[in-house]
């Protein structure tokens, strides 16, 4: 399905920013810091959950002093979709995972299944210790089967986009994040986000 520009800039123009550029920035930054002061001494197997954690993987690998291997998995419960659905692997975690310190990294813990399906899944292939860092983390007041590491920012329970988090495909490249107005929220068929 091809989407207008013209549209998408209308959804950009129409959205509440949650979180400017330079927030992102101070956060990205304090993540870094608590992650070299935990993971300095292991030299971790880093895992990158595309194509959501691209950007905050991106800009925290260069931040992060310590020497790490990187690799990614690409598991997908939302495609271009507002709410989750079934969990699709397009690349599962390798056997490198063996004995190593892995450090997952996502842009955004929801309702945790995606997380909670690495951990489970990083954990049958014999990983020693399993450490997850998200760029964000959505407060919507229900039990979540696993808890981040690390947490960049704690956002509302909206639809969110930007900084690798997508609306309809687009709009991941931001350097800040946007909500969906409340409205148009309340009309879906859940109140939608990340993972």
């Amino acid at each position: 399905m091809s989407i207008s520009v013209e549209h998408m800039r209308e959804m950009l123009n129409d959205a509440d920013l949650i979180c400017p550029a330079e927030q992102v920035q101070v956060s990205l930054h304090r993540v870094a810091r608590k992650i070299n002061a935990a993971l300095a001494d292991k030299h971790p197997l880093v895992l990158s959950v595309m194509g959501g954690a691209v950007v905050f993987t991106g800009q925290l690998l260069p931040l992060l002093d310590f020497p790490l291997d990187f690799d990614y998995v690409h598991v997908s419960r939302y495609g271009d979709a507002r709410h989750g659905g079934q969990m699709h692997w397009k690349v599962e975690p390798r056997e490198n995972v063996r004995g190593r310190t892995v450090l997952v990294l996502d842009d955004i813990l929801d309702e945790g299944q995606t997380m909670a399906a690495l951990r489970q899944r990083v954990l049958e292939l014999g990983a020693n210790e399993f450490y997850c860092a998200v760029f964000a983390n959505k407060r919507h007041g229900r039990a979540k089967p696993i808890r981040a590491d690390f947490v960049g920012v704690e956002l509302p329970d909206r639809f969110v986009f930007g900084y690798g988090m997508d609306i309809e495909g687009a709009w991941r490249n931001l350097p800040a994040i946007y909500a969906v107005k409340k409205l148009e929220v309340e009309n879906s068929v859940r109140p939608p986000g990340g993972r």
